[in-house]
């Protein structure tokens, strides 16, 4: 009888790139909802992590999620921020005011950007497609085209990049 509950147990459990993949979204949201809402980072932290990350909220459902990754992410992006806006105003070529892109877009560049600058192990082609999934889901061609473009330059330099060049 065990074993048939250990492989119950085993075939429910979501694989861990699924989770990362909830965990990357849910980064996006909570960022939006600090950027929009002024909300703090323990707060809104706090919030996923009780009330969304796998839980079903105003008849959404949020998958459940990798929390750790989750708030790797928003944690990174917060606390590196200036070193992530630089490098994507440097990949626009400063031809774009990182305050007048959408709130959402800001959310996808600076999470996705964390990951290309601070998350050497995964691999550019993972944190490329996750995010563009995300934007896709959120957004018409031409902001998927911009978040792409903004990605392949970062990608493109990802292996010397320098962060104390900022």
């Amino acid at each position: 009888m065990t074993n048939i509950n250990q492989n119950k147990a085993q075939s429910s459990q979501k694989p861990a790139a699924n989770q990362r993949g909830s965990a990357r979204l849910a980064a996006v949201q909570a960022l939006y909802q600090m950027d929009v809402a002024r909300a703090p980072l323990d707060e809104v932290l706090a919030e996923f992590a009780v009330y969304r990350l796998g839980m079903e909220v105003d008849g959404d459902e949020y998958r459940p999620a990798d929390e750790g990754y989750f708030q790797l992410i928003v944690k990174g992006v917060f606390n590196h921020q200036v070193i992530i806006d630089k490098a994507i105003e440097q990949a626009t070529e400063g031809k774009w005011n990182l305050k007048k892109l959408d709130t959402t877009v800001r959310a996808i560049l600076r999470c996705s950007v964390f990951e290309m600058i601070y998350r050497a192990e995964v691999p550019s082609g993972v944190i490329l497609r996750e995010y563009l999934d995300i934007a896709d889901a959120f957004f018409e061609n031409e902001e998927v085209r911009f978040i792409n473009g903004v990605l392949n330059a970062i990608s493109k330099k990802r292996d010397s990049f320098d962060v104390d060049s900022f």
